[in-house]
C-alpha cells in the first residue's frame, strides 16, 4: 500500500513543527523543587500561585495563543485526517489520498475484519489495525494462564498432603519425647 500525501498535508506537517519549536516546554508548577511532584502539567489552582498569575520570570502556562496552526488541527501525524469508521459503509466514503480510518473501540471483531478488507481493498490506511493482532495474542496468552491456574490447582492439592505428613512427624517427634522421659 503506497502513502500518498499531497503537498498541502507536508506543509501542514512542517508548519506544525515549526510552531511546536517555539512553544515553551509547559512545567508543572514547583516540579522542579520537589521529586514528588512529575513535570507532567497541571493547571495551578493556588490562591497565590505565580504561575497562575502569571508573573514575570516564572514559567508560562498553556493559553490560546499556543494553539497550533489551523491547516494542522485535527492531522493524524502520518499527515491524513482521521475519519472514525463503524462499519464497512461508512469505509467507502473515505478519500485515501487525504484520509486515514480509526475503526471505533465498539466494533466487534467480525465487523472489524470486514472493515479491514474493505480498506485494503480501497487502499486506505488503517490506525489502528494492530488492535487485532493484539486481541489474537490476548487470545494465546488465555490458554496459557487456563494452564497455569491447572497448574496451581494441582501444587494447591499436594500442599494440602503436605500438612498431613507434618501432623505425623509431629505426632512421631511427640512420642519419642515422651520415651526419652
Amino acid at each position: 500500500m503506497t502513502e500518498k500525501k499531497p503537498q498541502l498535508q507536508r506543509k501542514a506537517l512542517r508548519t506544525r513543527a515549526r510552531a511546536r519549536n517555539k512553544k515553551p516546554a509547559f512545567l508543572r508548577p514547583e516540579s522542579w523543587r520537589d521529586a514528588k511532584f512529575s513535570e507532567s502539567w497541571r493547571r495551578p489552582r493556588g490562591l497565590d500561585n505565580k504561575v497562575r498569575q502569571k508573573v514575570k520570570g516564572w514559567p508560562a502556562s498553556p493559553s490560546t495563543g499556543y494553539k497550533g496552526p489551523k491547516i494542522a488541527r485535527g492531522l493524524h501525524p502520518s499527515g491524513y485526517r482521521e475519519v472514525i469508521v463503524y462499519n464497512a459503509e461508512d469505509v467507502v466514503a473515505v478519500d485515501p489520498n487525504t484520509q486515514a480510518i480509526r475503526i471505533a473501540h465498539t466494533v466487534g471483531k467480525r465487523k472489524r475484519a470486514l472493515i479491514i478488507a474493505e480498506a485494503e481493498k480501497l487502499q486506505i490506511k488503517i490506525l489502528n489495525a494492530t488492535l487485532i493482532e493484539e486481541a489474537t495474542e490476548v487470545e494465546g496468552e488465555d490458554a496459557e494462564t487456563e494452564q497455569e491456574t491447572e497448574k496451581s490447582e494441582k501444587s494447591k492439592e499436594k500442599k494440602e498432603k503436605k500438612p498431613a505428613k507434618a501432623k505425623e512427624d509431629k505426632s512421631k517427634a511427640k512420642k519419642s519425647k515422651e520415651k526419652k522421659k
